[in-house]
């Protein structure tokens, strides 16, 4: 079976782990958390203060929360995972489908300047595939209509924009460490910001709203006599998932980025020429450090290449359906780009321990599907 993704994770982390158990005795929040949040502060750069917590999914739900009120509409493409819009729901807000543009499978900025209303408070692009092409021109439109901006960069860590890496600018940023992403710890994610008030609301919040225990908890000491005063959530990252955050940031640039950009233009490479694959073009060699390889498959051979990827034990991924499909955010407009691109899409394997033999059998697989 060749993987569609995997971890990637061996001795290192596991001896990581085993320090927390065994020499700090404390799995919970702590000195641990602290640590990962400084090396990913350096690594990022650009001033910014990170906030660890235990998934993507959380850390976009406590920075929509901490940058608007409960009915503020934020906009969104559909073409995502359905955790930006369950995040979105989480903090009561109210997620406002929008297209997304063929060139990129991103946002679409006209689209989005049509669906703005008095309720709109946010937008929300993602980066999807990691595509952070337009990432200027979100900022841009956010600061034109006096819009806060959540970026969601679940697929794009490591990423940069002329030379700048994703996180380093902005308003709102967050990053997902699930076990399959650029770098993980097992479980979590973090959000990046330089607004002072959004860093207060969301420490606060990951802790159950006790006000001011991150300083202490990253004494490895913890609140007793405290107040709560807004909701929260246990949305903590634990010593032990930052311990595998500290050793997979480690490796990210010397072993997982170089790999997963020779494997996707080792893929650009090979299917450029197939008359039957639509390719998105990104700049992998600067800018991108890739978490997923999606391709169209036009002229209705998709359900072909599926039958012979399942043939030849090849992991492939449909991501994502659009969430204005599902029963929850179910609307009536159709959005035609992402509806088109969601039935030609297809994901091939990446991850670091994928092998040029594995990727030359895919590309075969591919370009079989198209003989009759």
């Amino acid at each position: 079976m060749i993987r569609l993704s995997k971890s990637v994770v061996g001795k290192a982390e596991a001896d990581a782990v085993a320090h927390i158990i065994q020499d700090i005795g404390y799995l919970g929040m702590g000195e641990t958390v602290g640590e990962f949040e400084k090396a990913l502060q350096q690594y990022i750069g650009g001033g910014r203060r990170c906030i660890c917590v235990n998934s993507g999914t959380a850390a976009l739900h406590l920075a929509v929360q901490a940058v608007t009120r409960p009915g503020d509409e934020v906009l969104v493409p559909s073409f995502t995972f359905v955790a930006s819009y369950q995040a979105i729901t989480a903090a009561g807000c109210v997620p406002v489908s929008c297209d997304i543009r063929p060139d990129t499978l991103t946002l679409d900025l006209a689209d989005a300047e049509r669906r703005i209303t008095p309720r709109t408070r946010a937008i929300m692009p993602v980066y999807y595939a990691s595509n952070v092409s337009m990432l200027p021109e979100y900022q841009e439109f956010a600061a034109k209509h006096g819009l806060r901006i959540v970026e969601d960069a679940a697929h794009a860590f490591g990423c940069s924009v002329d030379g700048v890496k994703v996180g380093a600018t902005g308003d709102v940023v967050c990053f997902s460490f699930d076990g399959i992403k650029n770098i993980t710890s097992g479980e979590g994610g973090a959000i990046f910001t330089a607004d002072e008030e959004v860093i207060e609301k969301v420490s606060d919040a990951r802790l159950l709203g006790v006000q001011k225990d991150s300083e202490k908890r990253y004494a490895g000491k913890r609140s007793w006599d405290f107040d709560v005063v807004e909701q929260g959530y246990r949305y903590h990252m634990s010593n032990i998932f930052a311990a595998i955050g500290m050793v997979q940031l480690s490796r990210f640039e010397k072993e997982f980025a170089p790999r997963r950009r020779q494997i996707a233009m080792a893929y650009t490479q090979r299917l450029k020429d197939c008359k039957h694959v639509l390719l998105t073009p990104m700049d992998y060699e600067h800018q991108v450090v890739p978490h997923i390889f999606a391709i169209q498959i036009l002229d209705g051979l998709r359900p072909r290449l599926q039958a012979l990827f399942r043939e030849r034990d090849i992991q492939f991924g449909i991501q994502y359906r659009p969430n204005h499909t599902l029963t929850l955010f179910r609307q009536e407009e159709h959005l035609p780009v992402t509806e088109q691109v969601y039935d030609r899409i297809i994901s091939l394997p990446i991850h670091p321990e994928l092998t040029n033999s594995d990727i030359d059998y895919i590309c075969e697989t591919i370009y079989a599907a198209a003989i009759p």
